[in-house]
Parts: C-alpha cells; sequence; structure tokens
C-alpha cells in the first residue's frame, strides 16, 4: 500500500492561519513519469536546483562518455540507469525542495491513492489529532498472545541489557 508524506507551506505574509488547500502529499516510491520524462518532470513540480544539478551532471556523463570512447551500447545503459535512479529518488528529491523552501512535514499516511490519503488526513486532522499513526493498526491481544515472547536479538547485536 503507498506510503505518503504530508507537508504543511510556511504562512503567507496575510495569512495567520495555514490553507489546507495548500497541503502538498508526496508518495513514496518510484516515479515512473520521472523516469521517463526526467528534466520535464523536474521543471513540472518547479524543482530548480535538482535540475540544475541534473544537468551539470548529465554534461559530466556526456563528456566522460565522449573521453573514454564508449560504446552505443554503454552509453544507453548509462542513461538508462540515470533515468531509473531519477524515478527512484524523484519523491526524496520533491520533499527535499518542499523542505528547503521551508514547508514543514505534518505526517504520514498510508493508503491506497491519493484521494483516499487525503481524506484520510484531513479526517485525522479535523477530529483534532495531533499525530497520524505512521503504519497499520496495532496487533489485536489475541493474536500478541499467541506470539513468543523471546528477547533474543537475532545478528551481531549483543544481547538486550547486555554490554556492547
Amino acid at each position: 500500500m503507498p506510503v505518503y508524506t504530508v507537508h504543511q507551506p510556511p504562512l503567507r505574509r496575510h495569512e495567520t492561519e495555514s490553507d489546507p488547500a495548500r497541503i502538498a502529499f508526496v508518495r513514496d516510491g518510484f516515479s515512473f513519469w520521472a523516469f521517463l520524462f526526467g528534466a520535464l518532470w523536474m521543471l513540472a513540480y518547479r524543482l530548480w536546483l535538482v535540475l540544475l544539478g541534473y544537468c551539470v551532471l548529465a554534461v559530466a556523463i556526456h563528456f566522460a562518455l565522449l573521453k573514454i570512447a564508449a560504446s552505443p551500447g554503454v552509453r544507453i545503459t548509462v542513461w538508462l540507469l540515470l533515468a531509473i535512479l531519477v524515478g527512484l529518488e524523484a519523491s526524496s528529491l520533491r520533499r527535499w525542495t518542499l523542505r528547503r523552501r521551508g514547508w514543514a512535514d505534518i505526517g504520514v499516511v498510508v493508503a491506497d491513492d491519493l484521494s483516499m490519503a487525503e481524506r484520510r488526513f484531513y479526517d485525522a486532522w479535523t477530529a483534532g489529532a495531533d499525530t497520524l499513526p505512521p503504519g497499520p493498526p496495532p496487533v489485536p491481544a489475541a493474536r500478541r498472545a499467541a506470539a513468543p515472547a523471546s528477547r533474543d536479538v537475532i545478528g551481531l547485536f549483543p544481547q538486550p541489557g547486555g554490554r556492547p
């Protein structure tokens, strides 16, 4: 199920309270449109510094590939990998830009789609909840009791309460 982070914009000069219509929901995960049209996607979301960094990186990669006389197959692979990287990091780049512009991260919503995420967030917000539950509901007591009560730690970590 998709996870959305919720961001509240800074107050404008004439505002005393934030306008709920301006709140942004950023879906976490792979962005197909950022993968397919990286620079245009960055322009659409007004990610100016990200676009500048992307252009500098693209020019540097282009000249590096020319310098080593890379074959067309290598060039296509490098550009495909760069596009995949942009698609994977698109939501992080958008969140970074919002934080840089002064937007506050006010919650996390788990929902099937954007409209359901908005509905869940605004329902909790109007009910006066200070924070939203970041994940699925807690496990019922009947299922919790059936789970083993082991305190062992798996992996290379020391036992709980022990010395490191």
